[in-house]
């Protein structure tokens, strides 16, 4: 009988703790890592890596899977990218707990935050449950190609106890909030990962109706956090627009200190923000100092939109004639947008803004006008484009104006072509200033948004971006080594959510590995596809370069295709890594 399940032989050994790369063997038994090195014995298989990296599998932890994880066993688009774990439930939006007569209202709240297509989550999740503990359950039963955990999202709490009351400005009374707590206690004793709340003006149902945390008060925040303080672990997450007068960082920083719990948020250069990011870093690091753990969740490129016509955003959708056509199926709409006649109509036009709410309006008004800080995604694309790849300056040098040479771009591939608009994390131009982030212990590579924002964007791949740029190809300023790529992408977002057992090649951890050619790593150009349920539609992105995906054990991508295996499931609160001894 072999003495190893799988053996990879001869390959660079990027172990996923910052330290510096090896030659080696690792060989795996029953799920696990059981040596690494020089590995003596057979096995049942074997793959030769050599010339290639052996790394751990990524851990994504700022997902939104959570419609998706119930019916979905590939798990893509972030299982095409060496993703082996996510951490879904994130800015205070799921599915549980959901009382009978809220699915509705739950659905309108992730397809207004997430851009997931509603008409795809009322199709596919089947709604075998209503308590958080109950979702957790029917979760379990799907076996999946990736690990899943999860948070308890705010929205969903509020809604499930205040129910008809639920409504921006609406103040629980003392009772109620001792419900939401024992609703976020149970919840993450019966195993999830943390508690999530959102308190941006950006993220609003489809009615335009602001999220439930965004009005809520430091006092109940702080008393869910205190709910995971009660049960020993847990991750508070949130989105927030961070407003001076909320005073974030002080609660945050106390809620961290009362209950010995992280507390993360999402770090952006944001025109929602209030303060800048040099400021949101510096006021989490005076907290720090202070005895908190504050963690800061950083993108690895610009976030934000990718228009087209078939997309959920375009510069031109507050365009009388685009209302008037905007329901068309697509074939009618694609031959009214080539046609010439149409095309001077609509450039002629000028904007509609008298139905958008004055707290999002400067953020539209750049979306339909700010063609300098729009990019051409050609051939040659670089998520770090220069002033001189702007639509803009494109246009100029053609000699003609910036709006036509933006409708142009849409049009081109048959109607199929693809506009770049960071509107986050983009303000200087470049992406130079995330570089010092990237050896800082107190933020994380995070806010992939993996399965949200469908019609608008792909960030589920920034693993292979993070690899691709930041590791190899970066021209605008240095680049960061493979090492500490790989460390922040698995160890680092591992021990956020005490997930101890993966993120690291070593004895006794999971069998969570990349074998990755690091020459032909490589993202594919994006496109959207009509493949969720009731035909929903989502921007993927593929990748070129990972040779082989395992998961516990087992091989789920062979050169960028699923196997079909789906060793991956459920993962129920902290997990502790038993060291194995070096099989003999």
């Amino acid at each position: 009988m072999p003495a190893f399940d799988l053996i990879i032989r001869n390959g660079t050994i990027v172990d996923g703790t910052g330290e510096p790369r090896f030659t080696g063997d690792v060989a795996i038994r029953d799920g696990l890592i059981a040596q690494v090195g020089e590995v003596h014995g057979d096995a049942a298989e074997e793959i030769d890596a050599g010339g290639n990296v052996i790394a751990p599998g990524f851990v994504d932890i700022h997902t939104h899977y959570d419609g998706q994880a119930t019916w979905d066993q590939e798990m893509a688009p972030s299982s095409w990218h060496g993703v082996t774990t996510v951490v879904m439930g994130n800015c205070g939006v799921g599915f549980a707990p959901a009382r009978p007569d809220k699915h509705e209202w739950l659905i309108e709240l992730m397809e207004g935050v997430e851009d997931i297509p509603g008409t795809a989550l009322a199709e596919g999740i089947t709604w075998d449950w209503e308590t958080f503990p109950e979702y957790l359950d029917a979760l379990e039963k799907l076996p999946r190609a990736i690990d899943v955990g999860t948070h308890v999202p705010h929205g969903a709490v509020r809604a499930y106890v205040l129910q008809e009351r639920e409504e921006p400005g609406a103040v629980p009374t003392d009772d109620e909030i001792r419900q939401m707590a024992q609703i976020v206690e149970d919840g993450v004793r019966a195993g999830a990962l943390g508690f999530s709340t959102s308190r941006t003006v950006l993220h609003k149902d489809v009615n335009g109706v602001l999220v439930p945390g965004t009005t809520a008060t430091a006092e109940e925040l702080v008393e869910l956090g205190r709910a995971m303080g009660r049960v020993g672990y847990g991750v508070f997450e949130m989105a927030s627009d961070l407003r001076k007068e909320w005073n974030e960082f002080e609660w945050m920083g106390n809620l961290s200190r009362e209950t010995g719990l992280p507390v993360t948020f999402a770090a952006l250069q944001s025109i929602a923000k209030e303060q800048s990011l040099d400021e949101q870093i510096s006021n989490m690091r005076a907290e720090n100092d202070n005895g908190a753990n504050i963690v800061a969740q950083i993108a690895l490129r610009g976030n934000g939109i990718i228009m087209a016509w078939q997309g959920t955003v375009n510069p031109f959708a507050l365009r009388p004639s685009w209302q008037a056509m905007a329901e068309l199926p697509w074939p009618e709409k694609k031959a009214k947008l080539l046609d010439p006649e149409f095309k001077a109509t609509l450039l002629a036009e000028a904007n509609d803004y008298s139905e958008v709410s004055e707290d999002t309006k400067d953020v539209v008004m750049f979306l339909t006008n700010a063609w300098g800080a729009m990019y051409e995604m050609d051939d040659s694309f670089d998520y770090e484009p220069t002033q001189a790849e702007s639509v803009l300056a494109r246009a100029e040098a053609a000699g003609i104006t910036a709006q036509e040479y933006a409708y142009d771009m849409l049009c081109r591939d048959d109607g199929t072509g693809f506009i770049y608009f960071p509107i986050l994390n983009y303000a200087d131009g470049d992406l130079e200033f995330l570089l010092p982030l990237q050896h800082s212990d107190d933020t994380v590579n995070s806010l992939s948004d993996g399965g949200a924002h469908c019609g608008t964007i792909c960030d589920a791949a920034s693993p292979t971006f993070m690899l691709e740029h930041w590791v190899r190809d970066r021209k605008r300023g240095d680049t960061i080594t493979l090492e500490n790529a790989i460390k922040r992408q698995c160890l680092d977002t591992a021990r956020l959510y005490g997930l101890e057992d993966r993120g690291v090649i070593a004895p006794g951890y999971l069998a969570d590995i990349n074998i990755i050619d690091m020459d032909k790593i490589k993202l594919g150009k994006p496109w959207l596809a009509f493949d969720l349920p009731a035909g929903g539609k989502r921007l993927l992105q593929k990748a070129e370069g990972y040779v082989c995906t395992i998961k516990n054990g087992q091989v789920t991508f062979h050169d960028g295709k699923w196997t079909g295996e789906t060793p991956g499931g459920l993962i129920r609160g902290p997990q502790r890594a038993e060291l194995a001894e070096a099989a003999e």
